[in-house]
């Protein structure tokens, strides 16, 4: 089983590995939350490559995807589950771009999270806004 802090580095990192591509401005996101939000305080920033490359061995796996998923969905408390949404739709936008396979992945965490349809939009618009380029 995995922690709470690696179910929701693994939620932003299926989303940003979704499209094949994991852009420098989704690396810097996932870096910047690790480091900033109260969520990750009492963890070691230093254990995100490990971490996300650890999620990246379930992808390459048959059925990975899913299977990483219900990690995720086991290992997180419910009162974190609007939070990793949150910050996978955070990684999805942060590159100014959401592909089709990104609002896939994203849809699948919904649902596995059981994110209501109006928590998930409200967190979506407010992602959009904060990574808005002038």
């Amino acid at each position: 089983m995995i922690s709470h802090h690696d179910a929701l580095i693994y939620t932003m990192v299926l989303t940003a590995a979704a499209d094949g591509d994991l852009k420098d401005e989704e690396l810097r996101t996932m870096g910047n939350i690790v480091q900033s939000l109260p969520v990750f305080q009492d963890f070691d920033p230093e254990h995100i490559t490990a971490v996300a490359e650890d999620c990246g061995r379930y992808l390459s796996k048959e059925d990975g995807l899913e299977e990483a998923l219900e990690m995720v969905r086991n290992a997180l408390p419910d009162k974190l589950n609007e939070t990793a949404y949150a910050l996978a739709v955070d990684v999805a936008v942060s590159d100014g771009q959401l592909r089709q396979e990104e609002l896939r992945i994203l849809e699948m965490v919904r649902h596995m999270l059981d994110v209501d349809r109006l928590t998930a939009a409200a967190i979506e618009r407010g992602a959009v806004v904060r990574h808005r380029k002038p």
